[in-house]
């Protein structure tokens, strides 16, 4: 079986996040021109809501459960939330790219806000052939509320762990985890206890630079590093040249 990529893409990358499902199309094309030339055989890309989605998400208080007044909130998260992922997938296969958008909506359960049930046999087939899956953060629904959203970050760690991945990548629109100004370049659990790092300062439900730290650090207890770097680096990461961003790691630094 051929070594799997899992590459995401952050939703302040390809939307404005203080916006509203303002898609950055040109951005878009550069990346999918990028994964034109670069990308391995086999690669599976997520995406993230950026403006497409977490506003709805946080106007129809989706995480918190469903009532009798918020249940047209799924649909009105999912259908932004899918309108982006319908944007990648058109801008991935204009540039030659063999791309098709899957909706966790329709494949998970989650329980209390995370994944019990996430089918992803048909994604391994996918990739066998040279398709690329599209995933993308979304609302699902959840055995205990109802509803709720599970982030790309979330997705990104399932889907390393169930394709066996040794090369997991966030693209995003800073260089790596910062700290005072400057990229934490490996963290692991025993250094994240020492690092302040602020949150999202646009709208954001799923934990911003911290959720996405604490999702990989998961992975990392599994024994698979992770990368964050900008998204300009994507190449550098693909070839393994080095991006110059930060590993998330289970080892302590050298």
């Amino acid at each position: 079986m051929t070594e799997t990529v899992v590459l995401k893409l952050g939703g302040s990358v390809i939307t404005d996040k203080s916006g509203e499902c303002a898609i950055d199309h040109a951005r878009l094309r550069e990346v999918a021109e990028e994964l034109a030339v670069q990308r391995d055989p086999a690669l599976v890309l997520v995406h993230g809501a950026g403006s497409c989605g977490h506003p709805e998400a946080r106007r129809y208080r989706i995480n918190d459960g469903l009532t009798g007044e918020n249940v047209p909130g799924v649909y009105e998260t999912h259908t932004a939330v899918s309108s982006l992922n319908a944007a990648v997938v058109d801008a991935l296969r204009d540039a030659g790219v063999e791309a098709i958008g899957i909706h966790p909506l329709d494949l998970a359960l989650a329980e209390d806000g995370r994944l019990v049930s996430f089918e992803t046999r048909h994604i391994a087939e996918m990739t066998e052939h040279g398709i690329v899956p599209v995933l993308h953060g979304d609302v699902v629904m959840d055995r205990l509320r109802g509803s709720c959203i599970v982030s790309g970050d979330q997705l990104v760690t399932r889907l390393a762990a169930a394709l066996a991945s040794r090369c997991v990548g966030l693209a995003t629109d800073v260089p790596g985890v910062l700290q005072n100004g400057s990229v934490v370049p490996r963290i692991d659990r025993s250094i994240v206890k020492t690092l302040d790092i602020g949150g999202s300062g646009n709208t954001d439900v799923t934990g911003g630079m911290q959720g996405k730290i604490a999702e990989l650090l998961t992975l990392a207890d599994a024994g698979i590093d992770s990368h964050i770097f900008h998204v300009s680096k994507i190449g550098r990461f693909l070839d393994g040249t080095g991006h110059g961003g930060t590993i998330i790691t289970e080892r302590g630094m050298p």
